[in-house]
C-alpha cells in the first residue's frame, strides 16, 4: 500500500483514502475481483484508478456513458495521468492510433464501451496487451430488472472466461438486493468480495410536496433557495421539457432544454454548455445526466413523479456530488401516478415485469406519502439502515401534520363498492359529497346509503383521502376503465374496524425556511473566492474544458482560507497532486498574491 498511497497523494492531491477504499485497493493491486456498492461523490473512481497505476498495464474501464468517459479521460489527463478512450465518437483513424498506443504499453487507463469491448476484433487487441484490471462501472445497467438496463452489458461475463487472471471490479451507486445478486450472477463475481459502504448522501436535502401550481411552486424554490445556481429539472415528457424550459427562459433563467427528440447536436451543446458554463439549469427527460460528473449541481427538481425509488435515487444523486449542501425537491399528484402506470399497461414487458415494475411504483408513491423520516425510508429500501431520523428532510424538519382519517376511509372504500368499483375519482367524490349531477341520476347514485356521507370534507380533501389510499395499497386503478377505483385485500381489515388509519393533511405549500445555500463558510473572503473563480473560469475557457476539472469548489475554498503564498504550501491543498500544482500554481498564488495587496494591513 505504500505505492497506492504515494500515487494518491503525489497524482490525485489527497492525503489519506477513504473509508473502505484502502481495502479495495489493495484487494484489486492482490489480483483479485470486489463489488463495490458506493454513494455517488463517495470515491469509487479512486478504487480502480489508483490499482490501475500502481499494477503493470493499463486499466481497461467498462463505461455507457461517452459523455463520461470523455469527462474523466479530461480529468486525469490533467492529473498527468496516460489515459484514452474508445467509443461511436472517434474517427476510424484516432481509434486505431489508440490501439496501437495500449498495445506499446503507452496507456495508464483505456475507457471502453461496452458494445465495442465484446466485439471479437477488441477481445483479440487486448489479448495482445498488458492489463492491469478490468472496471466495470455502472454495473446495475447489467439487471434487467433496473432502470438503466443495457442489453451488451449481459456478455460481460466473458472477461472472467477470456481473461481469468485479470482482476475485475464493479461498481454502482444504485442496486437493491436483488439487483445486487442479479450483477454477481450475470458478470460471475461469485468469488468476488463485496464492500457496501452505504447509500446516505446527507449532504441531500430531500423534499416531497402535493402538486398545487407546479411552476409557481418549481418558480419560488428557484428563485428563493437557487438564484446563480446550477440544477436539473426533471420531467415526464419531450413536450413538458420543451415547455418548461421555454417558460423558465421568459422568467429570466439560463434554462436549456434535453431529450431524445433533440438532435444529436443540440444535445452535445446544451451538455457541454451545463458542464462548462454556470448558473445552467437543464430541463430534461431521464435521458440526461447520468453521464454527468459535475460536482456542484446544487439542485435536481423533479416536476413528475419518477417510476421508481431507483430512478429517484440515482437522478437526485447527480446533485451535490462535492459533499456541500443540495436539495433534491419534488412536487407529484394522483395523475402523475395515473400517468406512469398508464405507460407501464402500454409497454411491451412481460406480465411478470410489469408487476415488478408496479410493486416499485408503488413504493415510490408511499414514499411519497409517508410522515416519516424520508431518508430512512429510502435507505431502508436499498437495505440500509439509518438508526435516527436525518434531521435534513422535509419530514424531520416540518412535520406533516396528520389527521384520524379511519371513518373517511371506510366512507371512501365503502363508495368505491357500492358503485360497482366501475368509476374514477370524481365521480366517487360526487357520490359522497351528495351532488345532484346528470351522472348521478343515470345511475341511480342518488339511492345508495353512502350519497351524501361525506359533506363534511371539501372536493381536495376527499382527492387526498383517495390518492393516499390508492398509495398505501387499499385502492388500485384499472386504467382500462379511465382510471376507475377499485378494491384490494388490504381494505378487508379497514372496512370491518379491526384497524385505524392515520392520513397526512394536505395543506397549502408556503415558503420554505430551511434554506439549503450554506456553501460558503462564514470566514470566507468572498471577493478572494471570486477572484480565485474568475482565474480557474478563464484557465479552464482556454482549454476547452469544465472549471470543475481543474479544481473543485473545496480546493478553492481551502484556497481561500489558508490563502498560501510558496508552491509548497499550495501543493499541500487537498485535491493538488504534483501535476497540477506545477501546471497551476503559478496562476492561483498569482491572484492570492494580488488580492492580499490590496487588502489594508
Amino acid at each position: 500500500m505504500t505505492a497506492a498511497l504515494s500515487t494518491l497523494q503525489s497524482v490525485f492531491g489527497y492525503s489519506a483514502f477513504r473509508p473502505l477504499q484502502e481495502t479495495i485497493v489493495q484487494r484489486l493491486i492482490d489480483g483479485h475481483d470486489a463489488l463495490v456498492l458506493m454513494p455517488t461523490g463517495g470515491g469509487k473512481s479512486l478504487c480502480y484508478q489508483v490499482p490501475a497505476l500502481v499494477r503493470p498495464g493499463c486499466g481497461i474501464i467498462i463505461s455507457p456513458l461517452i459523455a463520461l468517459m470523455q469527462d474523466q479521460v479530461d480529468a486525469l489527463r490533467e492529473l498527468g495521468v496516460r489515459a484514452a478512450y474508445l467509443n461511436s465518437s472517434l474517427d476510424p483513424g484516432t481509434a486505431q492510433d489508440i490501439e496501437q498506443s495500449l498495445l506499446r504499453g503507452e496507456l495508464d487507463m483505456l475507457y471502453i464501451a461496452p458494445e465495442r469491448l465484446v466485439q471479437n476484433r477488441m477481445l483479440a487487441l487486448l489479448e495482445r496487451a498488458r492489463i492491469a484490471l478490468f472496471a466495470i462501472d455502472e454495473a446495475h445497467c447489467v439487471s434487467q430488472w433496473g432502470h438503466d438496463f443495457r442489453a451488451d452489458y449481459l456478455q460481460l461475463s466473458l472477461l472472467h472466461e477470456r481473461f481469468p487472471q485479470i482482476p475485475r471490479i464493479a461498481l454502482t451507486a444504485t442496486a437493491d438486493v436483488r439487483t445486487r445478486q442479479e450483477i454477481v450472477t450475470r458478470l460471475d463475481l461469485g468469488a468476488a468480495e463485496k464492500f457496501i459502504a452505504g447509500f446516505d448522501r446527507p449532504n441531500i436535502r430531500y423534499r416531497i410536496a402535493l402538486k398545487q401550481n407546479p411552476r409557481q411552486q418549481l418558480l419560488r424554490f428557484l428563485r428563493n433557495e437557487h438564484p446563480g445556481d446550477a440544477g436539473i429539472v426533471y420531467c415526464l415528457s419531450r413536450r413538458k421539457v420543451d415547455e418548461t424550459a421555454h417558460w423558465l427562459q421568459q422568467e429570466g433563467f439560463n434554462a436549456l432544454p434535453y431529450h431524445a427528440g433533440l438532435s444529436a447536436g443540440q444535445r452535445s451543446s446544451h451538455q457541454a454548455r451545463f458542464l462548462r458554463e454556470e448558473a445552467v439549469v437543464v430541463v430534461a427527460t431521464i435521458a440526461f445526466g447520468m453521464g454527468i460528473d459535475k460536482p456542484d449541481v446544487r439542485f435536481v427538481a423533479h416536476l413528475d413523479l419518477p417510476k421508481t425509488i431507483e430512478a429517484y435515487y440515482q437522478e437526485t444523486g447527480r446533485a451535490g456530488r462535492d459533499g456541500l449542501p443540495a436539495n433534491a425537491w419534488m412536487v407529484y399528484g394522483l395523475q402523475d401516478v395515473l400517468k406512469l402506470r398508464q405507460m407501464m399497461d402500454n409497454s411491451e414487458g412481460s406480465a411478470e415485469h410489469k408487476r415488478a415494475e408496479q410493486q416499485r411504483l408503488n413504493a415510490m408513491l408511499g414514499l411519497c406519502e409517508i410522515t416519516s423520516c424520508r431518508r430512512q425510508a429510502l435507505l431502508n429500501y436499498f437495505g440500509d439502515e439509518l438508526p435516527e431520523p436525518c434531521g435534513n428532510c422535509d419530514s424531520c424538519l416540518e412535520p406533516a401534520a396528520t389527521w384520524d382519517a379511519t371513518e373517511a376511509a371506510r366512507k371512501a372504500l365503502s363508495a368505491v363498492y357500492r358503485t360497482g368499483q366501475r368509476f374514477g375519482v370524481n365521480h366517487l367524490i360526487e357520490v359522497l359529497r351528495g351532488v345532484e349531477s346528470d351522472k348521478i341520476f343515470q345511475f341511480d347514485h342518488h339511492c345508495l346509503p353512502t350519497f351524501g356521507v361525506g359533506r363534511d370534507l371539501d372536493n381536495n380533501q376527499w382527492r387526498s383521502v383517495f390518492r393516499q389510499l390508492v398509495a398505501r395499497g387499499y385502492l388500485s386503478v384499472d386504467l382500462e376503465r379511465f382510471g376507475a377505483l377499485f378494491l384490494q385485500d388490504k381494505c378487508r381489515a379497514l372496512l370491518r374496524g379491526e384497524e385505524a388509519l392515520e392520513l397526512r393533511r394536505d395543506i397549502a405549500s408556503k415558503a420554505v425556511r430551511q434554506q439549503t445555500r450554506t456553501a460558503l463558510p462564514e470566514d470566507l473572503d468572498v471577493a478572494l473566492w471570486e477572484a480565485l473563480r474568475e482565474c480557474r473560469r478563464e484557465l479552464a475557457a482556454g482549454q476547452g474544458i469544465p472549471p470543475y476539472i481543474i479544481f473543485h469548489d473545496r480546493t478553492l475554498q481551502e484556497m481561500c482560507l489558508r490563502q498560501p503564498r510558496s508552491i509548497e504550501d499550495f501543493g499541500a491543498l487537498s485535491g493538488v497532486g504534483e501535476r497540477k500544482r506545477d501546471k497551476y500554481g503559478a496562476a492561483f498564488l498569482q491572484v492570492i498574491d494580488d488580492h492580499l495587496a490590496t487588502v489594508p494591513s
